[in-house]
């Protein structure tokens, strides 16, 4: 059984293993420095669906598939899955698991779904609910904007502070006892808001909910900075990442020599003309299944933390006048 160490941090006790993995990106994100990461890269949009939001769930169903190939399992295998999108009520995702029959954990927690829906399934799979669990996460940069900013057709400008919303999904199945990377611990976010109400500055609004959830893990497990190959966080981007280093700074812990940001890596800044990088639920998923697991894998690294950021605001918050709450789950994976 999983085991409370500090309030919302947890190790686990059993085997709970990564068994596959799989990445699906766009083709924008197919173009940048990570392009060649990825299991697929799909040059349409639509994904040979009629709109964006079903485009959105193929990326999905693709993801999911590719990694249940990858593992020699199909949909039966799998005990539950914890899935979530960008899309008002998770439609992404609902629509992609339909089909499946396979027990489904609804999620939203923005960019860090990813990491909330590897929380969830490893604590699942730890107590022995789940012999295999499954987690799946996605964006799309049309219906995004169509949701939280403008029609495309409107062709308005982009402030420097603004992310790039990543076509793409990442895909994790989990097991027990199966060797090879493990899910070793997690830590739950709290809900962090410094009043930013800039839809463009998502960043800023999320590096102190990282610089929260890193600490607490940090203090609870007893570990520094060094301990660790890499400390990822998923989409604070540029301007999110140097936040999140002055945050930590201020608290007298330096990860800079660690820190990776995936909405920072996956477009090249400069010729992709993304400002201050990429963002979504389907940024992170993808760079963690794409780059980082596979790291792992060759054993190029053996200690991750995994550190996926969300901005909690919906359209109607927006509307409203209502600041931008955020939170930050973190995973940490270890190659045995």
């Amino acid at each position: 059984m999983a085991k409370r160490i500090a309030r919302g941090v947890f190790l686990t006790e059993a085997e709970v293993s990564v068994e596959s993995f799989a990445a699906v990106a766009g083709e924008k994100e197919g173009q940048g420095p990570l392009g060649s990461c990825f299991d697929k890269v799909v040059s349409d949009s639509h994904f040979g669906r009629e709109t964006w939001e079903q485009a959105e769930t193929q990326f999905q169903i693709e993801a999911v598939n590719t990694a249940l190939r990858k593992a020699k399992l199909v949909t039966e295998d799998i005990d539950l899955i914890c899935a979530g999108d960008l899309i008002n009520q998770c439609i992404g995702s609902a629509y992609s698991v339909r089909e499946t029959e396979i027990p489904f954990f609804g999620l939203y927690g923005a960019c860090s779904t990813m990491a909330e829906g590897l929380l969830i399934a490893a604590v699942m799979t730890d107590c022995g609910i789940a012999e295999h669990a499954a987690a799946v996460t996605s964006s799309h940069f049309s219906t995004a904007e169509r949701q939280f900013r403008f029609p495309l057709s409107y062709g308005g400008q982009r402030t420097p502070t603004a992310q790039w919303t990543c076509t793409a999904s990442g895909a994790v199945i989990l097991a027990r006892n199966s060797g090879g990377i493990r899910v070793a611990g997690g830590c739950i976010g709290k809900i962090a808001d410094l009043n930013v109400t800039d839809i463009n500055n998502m960043g800023s609004a999320m590096a102190p909910a990282a610089a929260d959830t890193i600490m607490r893990y940090l203090s609870a497990t007893g570990t520094c900075p060094r301990d660790y190959d890499h400390i990822v966080t998923g989409d604070l981007g540029i301007v999110g990442s140097r936040l999140l280093l002055d945050f930590l700074s201020k608290q007298g812990t330096d990860i800079s020599v660690q820190h990776r940001d995936c909405g920072a890596m996956i477009f090249d800044r400069d010729s992709q003309d993304t400002h201050c990088g990429g963002s979504g639920c389907g940024c992170g998923a993808s760079v963690l299944c794409g780059h980082f697991l596979p790291m792992l894998e060759r054993g190029e690294a053996r200690n991750i933390l995994f550190a996926a950021t969300g901005a909690l605001m919906s359209p109607m918050s927006l509307q409203q006048g209502e600041s931008i709450p955020s939170v930050a789950h973190l995973v940490h994976l270890r190659k045995e």
